[in-house]
């Protein structure tokens, strides 16, 4: 009677193995790119949320572009543009704002952008 494993069963074992392994490095790699990518997306959102949050404070509130960079490779824009009212008796007193603010960053599979609108309504003594 023989005892163990005979060279052949040895090679296929380790075939499996190698597949398997191979296969699990692929899935755990594709699920750190995600995690990244999600994370970068995160900070563009929040990036974006901030400078949103800035027009009227840090950002003066007059048709205008600002723009500018992170430190860690984050290009922002804020976009202050009219925005045309439907009901003319609103134009007499306010004036309607749009604020886009643009967060684009560049990726190894090209360049990845987020954009949040927002819409100020302004009176006209307040406005330029």
């Amino acid at each position: 009677m023989q005892e163990g494993f005979s060279l052949l069963e040895v090679l296929v074992a380790f075939s499996i193995l190698a597949l398997s392994l191979g296969i699990l490095i692929q899935i755990f790699s594709r699920a750190m790119t995600a995690t990244a990518l999600s994370g970068a997306y995160q900070r563009a959102i929040t990036l974006a949320e901030n400078k949103l949050s800035s027009v009227g404070l840090e950002i003066p509130l007059e048709l205008s572009t600002e723009s500018g960079e992170t430190e860690d490779g984050f290009f922002w824009q804020v976009v202050i543009e009219d925005y045309p009212l439907p009901d003319t008796s609103w134009e007499t007193a306010s004036s309607l704002y749009e604020i886009r603010a643009q967060v684009s960053w560049k990726t190894a599979e090209g360049t990845r952008q987020v954009v949040l609108r927002s819409l100020r309504l302004v009176p006209k003594s307040e406005s330029p």
